[in-house]
Order: C-alpha cells, then sequence, then structure tokens
C-alpha cells in the first residue's frame, strides 16, 4: 500500500553574510512553504553556528530545523526549491521512519 503521508525532518544552512532582513525572509519563505505543504510542522531556529568545514570561504551559517508531515511528493519539490533559492548554503531532507 502506497505512503498518503509521511514524517520528514529537514535542515537548511542559510549564508551568514546576507543581512539580517534578507536571511530571516529566507527563513520564513520555507517555513511558509512547508507549513502550506505540511501538517504537524515543527520549527527550530538553532541561530548562527559554526560550519563543520568551510563552505565558499564561509565558517558559520545560520541553521534552522524543520519536522513536519506531508504527502511523499513535496520533499521532492522542496529539495529543488532549496537548490534554486540564493543564500541556502546547504540543506538536507530525510524520511523519519515511524
Amino acid at each position: 500500500m502506497a505512503k498518503i503521508t509521511g514524517k520528514y525532518e529537514t535542515i537548511f544552512i542559510v549564508n551568514p553574510t546576507l543581512e539580517e532582513a534578507a536571511a530571516a525572509a529566507v527563513q520564513d519563505k520555507f517555513k511558509s512553504l512547508i507549513e502550506a505543504n505540511g501538517t504537524n510542522v515543527e520549527v527550530e531556529d538553532w541561530g548562527k553556528r559554526r560550519l563543520a568545514y568551510p563552505i565558499e570561504d564561509l565558517t558559520e551559517g545560520v541553521y534552522t530545523l524543520v519536522r513536519f508531515e506531508s504527502a511523499p511528493a513535496f520533499p521532492a519539490e522542496l529539495d529543488r526549491i532549496y537548490k534554486i533559492t540564493d543564500g541556502i548554503m546547504r540543506s538536507l531532507i530525510v524520511c523519519l521512519d515511524d
């Protein structure tokens, strides 16, 4: 039987060199996108943290963790949008087992 909804967790890192308003706009964009396409959305703003390794000569990033439930097709679309959005340094989407 096909899955109707799944539980997912995503984390994305925003470029810390963006102005505060621009970084907040990127975070709000993804929070609202996930809320529009998912349910039981939990958002944790981890703030600025040191990266494990430099990315584009940057050593820090602004982390945001989001847990949500959605249709199985949505994470692929979310990943596509992460990749084309300026300001997103890295992202990861994980399906959580029941």
